[in-house]
């Protein structure tokens, strides 16, 4: 049984001095743009934390509800249940939305009919879930998925997928995930990595690298490689 009031990831507006940024910074953009053109009506945040992304959605939709299997830390949660076993009536939602959760769900596929079953015909679903990242809510980090287990997994569902993005190229995934080993490394108390420390946060180095591999990814684009996919589906009108 997961822990009550887990601390969750709460905002997306982070400088860039953070060691996330590079992921943050194409997944945040590739969601917004998703949402404002996707999202509609009564809108379902799925394994929604903290809402991280309420503030996109809510202009957009007339009503929102958020599910998760706990309390979130903020108290955010309308309705605990399980994304395996939802506690809506068929066809209730017109927009649904599901962010990093995938990878932390054992039973994807039922996870996949249960969005189905609650989604109205014609409706639209947003799902962003990371693909080069590390180990996170240990022990319940399961799976990565390439684009083609994506498109396979939505469309054994019954979706039609509209697309399937990868949030950043390799340059990104690369240089994310050596950011994320250098401030690791910082809690090795050694004089070496108080150096570095110091360097990459004192003198915001760190700044200067998370710009450089931003500007390196867009300009020598390659997707072989990413850090995050993103996927908009609908349910077919029948």
């Amino acid at each position: 049984m997961r822990q009550e009031n887990l601390p969750r990831f709460s905002n997306w507006k982070i400088k860039t001095k953070d060691p996330h940024y590079i992921h943050l910074y194409f997944l945040v953009k590739d969601i917004k743009y998703a949402i404002d053109k996707y999202a509609k009506g009564h809108i379902l945040d799925l394994g929604c934390g903290n809402k991280p992304y309420e503030e996109f959605y809510k202009p957009v939709t007339e009503k929102q509800i958020g599910c998760d299997a706990i309390q979130s830390d903020k108290n955010k949660v309308d309705v605990i249940c399980l994304v395996t076993d939802l506690a809506f009536e068929n066809n209730t939602f017109d927009s649904i939305l599901c962010n990093q959760v995938l990878e932390h769900v054992y039973d994807h596929h039922t996870m996949m009919k249960e969005a189905f079953r609650v989604l109205k015909p014609g409706g639209n679903i947003i799902l962003s879930v990371p693909f080069a990242w590390e180990l996170h809510e240990e022990p319940y980090d399961f799976f990565r998925f390439t684009k083609h287990a994506l498109k396979e997994l939505f469309e054994e569902a019954g979706f039609e997928i509209d697309y399937i993005k990868p949030n950043g190229g390799k340059w990104a995934a690369i240089y994310q995930l050596r950011t994320s080993m250098l401030f690791h490394s910082f809690k090795r108390k050694t004089w070496y990595n108080k150096l570095k420390k110091f360097l990459y946060l004192e003198l915001q180095l760190i700044r200067i690298r998370n710009l450089f591999a931003i500007w390196l990814d867009k300009n020598f684009y390659d997707d072989i490689l990413t850090l995050n996919y993103l996927v908009v589906a609908r349910k077919p009108v029948k």
